[in-house]
């Protein structure tokens, strides 16, 4: 068993873990996050995604030991104050989602596009979002709700 800190959605989790577990276990059964989807486990439908320093990452492809320190952020940890984010909401708001099992992974992925590019036009948005999988939609609605969110962001006030 290997000592690791996890900070997630801004707490701190001393916890013991097994070095071959990954960030998507301890995340789901360890702590029962359980908004970050557990899919195919091989990096190839981006249920998983989760922000590791801003940064998207699948969740199932990463070792928690990796993690360790470093800020993770996941779905629940979007609301602020029982406010929805601005992603969360656009997503809702323009309908890019059906079944809401692969509605997650893109959210966050949204989010990790938008804190670096505000501005994206729709093949970045393609780029962006290429590891994540909907089995329900045809992507276009999903695509909409990203438009949606950065044009939120961009009217947001800057103290949000």
């Amino acid at each position: 068993m290997q000592a690791i800190v996890l900070k997630i959605n801004g707490y701190s989790y001393n916890l013991s873990i097994d070095p071959s577990e990954s960030l998507n276990y301890v995340i789901r059964e360890r702590l029962g996050l359980i908004g970050t989807k557990k899919g195919c486990e091989s990096g190839g439908c981006g249920s998983c995604t989760v922000a590791v320093n801003g940064k998207a990452v699948y969740s199932c492809m990463m070792y928690a030991m990796q993690a360790s320190g470093k800020e993770i952020t996941t779905i629940e940890g979007l609301m602020k104050n029982s406010e929805l984010d601005i992603v969360q909401k656009s997503f809702m708001e323009a309908g890019g989602l059906q079944c809401g099992f692969c509605t997650s992974g893109f959210i966050m992925s949204t989010k990790a596009l938008l804190d670096t590019n505000p501005t994206p036009e729709l093949s970045e948005i393609k780029d962006a979002l290429v590891g994540n999988l909907c089995r329900c939609t045809g992507y276009t609605k999903i695509f909409d709700s990203v438009l949606l969110a950065a044009k939120a962001k961009r009217n947001q006030p800057h103290n949000e």
